[in-house]
């Protein structure tokens, strides 16, 4: 097994809708946008949008956005696989993680769900647990005692906390979605 991911499908999840711009839940679609405002992407272009998914091509890579709710991100991918037949290692999808801290992320790949709602619905669809994940931390730093994600996950993320998470994704691009040069 590979210890770095070289995706041909980059997959975010969140939920869609100004209501939930810029919430916790929606770090996945923040880490694509960072990707586009950085210049990342400067040569992708807009695939036919279908009403569950959003999708770049951008040299080998497929960099697309779930439309959907969370809990139905399964319908995002399933819209993917219409465009090209990947292969399970071949996906990355890019998720919110309440376990994480805020700053921090995992990457893994055939693992559980770990509760999560929309890696429910990607499983269950892929048929596998056999993709990579890269799991963005939002869990806030400054927690005395532990809450439970579903009263912090829909909050819009404040001025700082926007910071540590563009900060750790400049590293996340270079570690985790470029692809190695000779």
């Amino acid at each position: 097994m590979t210890s770095k991911p070289h995706p041909k499908l980059i997959l975010s999840l969140g939920n869609p809708g100004k209501k939930y711009e810029s919430t916790y839940h929606n770090a996945g679609h923040l880490f694509i946008d960072y990707l586009f405002k950085k210049d990342h992407l400067i040569d992708s272009t807009l695939s036919k949008p279908t009403p569950n998914l959003l999708c770049y091509k951008s040299k080998d890579q497929r960099i697309c956005q779930s439309l959907t709710f969370m809990n139905a991100s399964g319908l995002a991918l399933k819209d993917a696989l219409k465009i090209h037949k990947f292969k399970p290692e071949e996906i990355l999808v890019i998720q919110d993680d309440s376990d994480i801290a805020i700053g921090s992320y995992k990457l893994s790949i055939n693992k559980n769900s770990a509760g999560h709602k929309g890696i429910d619905s990607i499983i269950k669809t892929l048929g596998s647990k056999n993709f990579w994940r890269l799991r963005i931390g939002i869990r806030p730093s400054k927690e005395k005692t532990r809450v439970k994600a579903e009263t912090f996950v829909l909050k819009k993320i404040g001025p700082a906390n926007k910071k540590i998470l563009y900060s750790m994704f400049a590293g996340v691009i270079e570690k985790v979605i470029e692809k190695d040069t000779p």
